[in-house]
């Protein structure tokens, strides 16, 4: 029988479960603003990630901060020989798009099999026991994890928000995002912004993995084959380049996710994740429009970000 109880513990487990799909979501979108790249690797990116603090959490047994110092590094290694080696390659050669998507597809694929053949193909955690301490609020069950998520997630947003907005590197993104060639003519290197747009999104995806390997086991290929899809369909819905509202959209497709337990059972589940792509490239490829205050990249005032970052008393 659904009663209100059972409701409200659907949402808050889908609220908390969206922790990491907004990481994943953010890091998408803000490659694609201003790397302009559909940055399918990142699920290859995210399987390093994953695999990287496994062996430091259980083949070294080290301390959570060493482990994920250990984690990010590699992830930020592999996020940046990708936009080294391979994506400028691509832009000085000017590849098409599809030779991008083609890359990206199969740099994942690689990705998941190269972890199989090492790890094997069985779902691991990062912890050998994923129980948390359980507290019991106006019947809904609320996890420490559950809180530990939530916290890391607001923290990390409001660190990248007043990144972009308040700092003068986040302006130099800002620029380069909304005009790459004129952000040269004023001194901003579109290379340097891409580079640091990549390494802000390794570390959403370190985050990302880290708290999805404490809450459940993960498969070689769930990055690829879930977690990416999730991050595509918040970009679409959310409108392309507006990052913040990306997690938003994170947020509200976990939901969905969560309240579909009721009609579609868990082991279909994934099936959903592929039906609501298909609808949101049909019926919203532009994406929901909302007031563009809330976007997540705004250009200052009416005048280019270049321009702005080059001259902030003409404001």
């Amino acid at each position: 029988m659904l009663t209100w109880g059972i409701l409200g513990q659907l949402l808050w487990t889908g609220f908390a479960a969206a922790t990491y799909y907004c990481l994943f979501a953010v890091a998408f979108s803000l490659v694609l603003k201003i790397n302009k790249i559909w940055n399918f690797a990142q699920a290859g990116v995210m399987v390093f990630a994953y695999y990287s603090l496994l062996v430091a959490f259980r083949h070294w047994s080290l301390p959570l901060v060493p482990a994920l110092i250990f984690g990010l590094l590699i992830t930020l290694a592999v996020s940046l020989a990708l936009e080294r080696c391979a994506f400028m390659v691509f832009r000085d050669r000017n590849s098409s798009i599809l030779t991008l998507f083609i890359f990206t597809i199969v740099f994942s694929e690689f990705s998941v099999y190269l972890m199989e053949l090492i790890f094997g193909t069985e779902p691991q955690t990062l912890y050998p026991s994923l129980l948390w301490p359980v507290d019991l609020y106006a019947g809904i069950a609320i996890s420490h994890w559950d809180l530990m998520a939530i916290a890391v997630t607001a923290v990390l947003m409001l660190i990248l928000y007043l990144f972009i907005h308040r700092t003068r590197y986040g302006q130099y993104l800002i620029a380069v995002a909304d005009n790459e060639n004129l952000a040269e003519i004023y001194g901003i290197s579109r290379k340097r912004a891409y580079g640091v747009s990549i390494s802000i999104a390794a570390v959403l995806i370190t985050a990302g993995m880290y708290l999805f390997g404490t809450k459940a086991a993960l498969f070689p290929s769930t990055p690829l084959q879930h977690l990416l899809i999730f991050a595509v369909i918040a970009t679409i819905l959310a409108g392309i380049g507006n990052i913040f509202r990306a997690g938003i959209a994170a947020i509200a497709l976990s939901l969905i996710q969560a309240f579909s337990i009721l009609v579609i059972a868990s082991k279909w589940q994934a099936l959903l994740a592929y039906i609501l792509i298909f609808v949101v490239i049909i019926f919203f490829p532009r994406g929901f429009a909302l007031p563009r205050r809330l976007s997540g990249l705004v250009r200052p005032s009416g005048r280019s970000a270049a321009v702005a970052v080059a001259d902030p008393a003409g404001d």
